[in-house]
């Protein structure tokens, strides 16, 4: 890195994290499109799964290209700058938004799935750009803390994208005739796209500080992959990604199912709101959790606060009587005991958050009503943590290899892309309750990643988190 003096840089990570409330806002958008367009295009699950796989492919295309492109020709950030990159990024992803004009007018899945890639190329430059950008915003020790807080906001757009995104395709901009219309994306996608050109502006005229890195002599080949950790990092980060984006993924129509809670799309939005606020929750109390520089007694005081002030957003958000939504508090009180438990030790606390996640899937196939409501739910906040605590030891010790491990570990995003489509074809099959043990099974990989790092990283501080989903 340059010998650029780091100042006050409130300013330019204030600015870097409403882009993150964005990236997460519009990117959970997707939980919202799924059961639309599987109702407006008659389509079976496999085939309205298709929206994650032309989404987060894009991530694996994107981030093999930046990949090849770095590899041959030098690192493109480096060259051009972190600013230039940001806006890079989003200005493709506004383009993504644009595309849905063409797709809505002329009624194809297919223009769909092709503004859904272009998006998703764009996220992919994002996350690239700048979760790495935040990391420099600051002394290094106190990274991981950054970033985490900014994946929070990320987590509140996620939060608040099925009641707002929801009500805006569901509601306002519905058919007139009660029915389901394509033109129905058509508005709320413009205004995305013209928030995130305002938010490109923003970045523009907003002084940011200039990082630049040292030209490092790339490693040739593939001798990354000598690295056990980063070898199992990397199919961690694949099955977690496809786990949490097939859980949220189906909600809405697992929650729809009569034996279940028999939810309507109104209703059951607010349920998957919940289970994106968990994670919210979760980053913001593993920001803290990540602190070094107070007492164990303080930090958990402060956990409690922030973990039940979180919770009252939410609350205040979804719209729901509190006896509704009162059963949270009780994965509020687990979570808060795994992260005590887990004392910041990335390995431990993933160890614990998986074996959790593993037990409310198991619940929410063999049970019926509230019990699988709630059990399914309740995954949200135990992913919180989960994407930053394996990337932290999946490029443990890698050294000179390690900007190589990083593009590698993006890639396994692809993740997201494969897994719904899989669950959706399992759900056609033997039906979207019992179709959960993909997600089931992508826990316990990342389980088992966790018991390994345990014994191969035993004094492991979790002080270099370096990116989030």
């Amino acid at each position: 890195m340059n010998n650029h003096k780091k100042g006050n840089n409130a300013i330019p990570l204030i600015t870097i994290t409403l882009l993150f409330f964005m990236w997460g806002f519009i990117t959970c958008m997707n939980d919202i499109l799924i059961p639309y367009l599987k109702e407006l295009f008659q389509l079976t699950f496999f085939k309205s799964m298709l929206v994650q796989f032309a989404f987060f492919g894009a991530y694996f295309i994107g981030s093999l290209i930046y990949f090849i492109i770095s590899y041959y020709n030098g690192d493109p950030v480096n060259k051009v700058g972190y600013k230039k990159g940001i806006i890079f990024g989003i200005i493709l992803s506004a383009l993504g938004c644009v595309l849905f004009l063409p797709a809505a007018t002329f009624g194809m899945y297919g223009l769909f799935l092709s503004a859904l890639f272009v998006l998703g190329l764009g996220f992919t430059v994002l996350q690239i750009t700048a979760n790495a950008y935040v990391s420099l915003l600051g002394p290094e020790d106190s990274a991981s803390s950054r970033l985490n807080l900014t994946q929070a906001f990320n987590s509140f757009g996620t939060t608040i994208a099925p009641i707002l995104g929801g009500h805006l395709i569901f509601e306002l901009f519905k058919d007139p005739g009660g029915g389901f219309s394509a033109a129905a994306t058509r508005i709320p996608y413009l205004i995305f796209a013209g928030i995130l050109v305002l938010v490109a502006l923003l970045i523009w005229r907003v002084k940011l500080p200039n990082f630049a890195q040292d030209e490092e002599n790339q490693p040739k080949g593939l001798g990354v992959l000598q690295f056990p950790q980063l070898k199992r990092g990397i199919l961690s980060v694949f099955c977690y990604v496809g786990g949490e984006v097939a859980v949220g993924s189906f909600m809405i129509s697992f929650l729809g199912l009569q034996d279940i809670a028999g939810l309507h799309e109104n209703e059951a939005k607010k349920y998957l709101a919940i289970y994106w606020g968990g994670a919210m929750i979760g980053r913001f109390v593993g920001a803290i959790s990540l602190s070094h520089t107070m007492s164990q007694a303080r930090k958990a005081a402060y956990m409690l606060v922030t973990a039940l002030a979180v919770f009252g957003v939410i609350y205040l958000l979804v719209g729901m009587p509190f006896e509704q939504i009162s059963f949270f508090l009780i994965f509020i009180a687990l979570n808060f005991v795994g992260f005590l438990v887990g004392r910041s030790a990335p390995a431990r606390t993933l160890v614990i958050f998986s074996l959790v996640n593993m037990f409310l899937l198991a619940s929410a196939i063999i049970n019926k009503g509230e019990i699988a409501m709630f059990s399914i739910v309740g995954i949200g906040i135990f992913n919180s943590i989960m994407f930053s605590n394996i990337y932290t030891l999946a490029i443990a010790k890698l050294g000179t290899y390690t900007s190589q491990g990083s593009s590698l570990l993006v890639m396994a995003i692809l993740g997201g892309a494969i897994m719904p489509v899989i669950q959706g074809a399992l759900a056609d099959a033997i039906g979207v309750q019992y179709a959960l043990v993909v997600p089931l099974l992508c826990y316990a990989v990342v389980l088992n990643f966790g018991f390994y790092c345990m014994k191969r990283f035993k004094n492991l501080e979790m002080t270099s988190v370096k990116s989030g989903h």
